[in-house]
């Protein structure tokens, strides 16, 4: 993972002048598998909890950054955008994309923070399923203590989470978006406040975890659309603080074509 290595790298650097434990990059998780030269066994039998559920727990990175930056990367011809939705994409596009709100420091909406270029960490509990992003250092609950969606929630960036289980899978469902969010960010197709995402988080094995994840706007999109993930444990690692706006000094020069 060439993000995760160019951290290590600067784990190094500052080694130099820092103690050695300042960063947790190759310490051993607990937990992992391991084959008879100590490299953890990915292939192993996805884990499981003593009720039988599987345990979704761990640091995953994505391969590919592609559908963060196009959603709709595996979907021909295009999405089934409603026309005004089209042509703020197609606006968007041509403007060179300067107002992504990612750009200028807000956080991706879901499903857009699972496809990023930087880890994220899963912690299952009794009653609930929290996810520590890398992607700008914020976290997200997903509530699976049977409770019910709200009925009228303060719109958020990345909403109000609920999931249950269906045979070895997670299913969590999401609604109270801020329609300010981008699905993306080279096409910049847009979502309203009216969308509802349903996820499927199941773990294959040890080290690969699948997402698939349909988004349903009826104000933004004529049907609804699925899109899916493969995402690769990270072990013996730790994700670690990136605070967008520390130093930045990007957003000024994002003035469009």
């Amino acid at each position: 993972m060439k993000a995760r290595l160019f951290f290590a790298m600067a784990a190094a650097v500052c080694a130099l002048s820092t103690p050695a434990f300042a960063q947790w990059l190759d310490y051993p998780t607990a937990g992992i598998p391991r084959l008879p030269n100590g490299k953890p066994n990915l292939a192993a039998p996805a884990p499981k909890l003593p009720d039988g559920k599987p345990d979704l727990s761990g640091l995953y990175y994505i391969d590919s950054g592609r559908l963060f930056q196009n959603v709709a990367a595996d979907i021909k011809p295009d999405l089934p955008m409603q026309p005004w939705a089209a042509e703020l994409a197609r606006k968007r596009e041509q403007d060179n994309r300067k107002d992504d709100p990612y750009s200028h420091c807000m956080p991706p909406v879901v499903p857009r923070i699972n496809s990023g270029n930087r880890p994220f960490k899963i912690l299952q509990l009794p009653g609930l399923v929290v996810i520590l992003y890398e992607t700008g250092y914020i976290f997200r609950q997903i509530f699976t203590d049977g409770r019910p969606l709200p009925k009228d929630p303060q719109p958020a960036w990345l909403g109000y989470s609920v999931g249950k289980w269906e045979s070895d899978a997670l299913v969590v469902d999401t609604i109270g978006f801020q329609d300010q969010g981008w699905l993306d960010g080279n096409k910049g197709h847009p979502h309203t406040s009216a969308m509802h995402v349903t996820e499927r988080f199941r773990r294959v094995n040890f080290g690969r975890l699948e997402i698939e994840e349909t988004i349903d706007d009826p104000k933004a999109y004529t049907k609804p659309f699925t899109v899916k993930h493969t995402m690769h444990l990270l072990p013996d690692s730790e994700i670690l603080e990136n605070i967008c706006n520390e130093n930045e000094k990007d957003a000024v020069h994002l003035v469009g074509k």
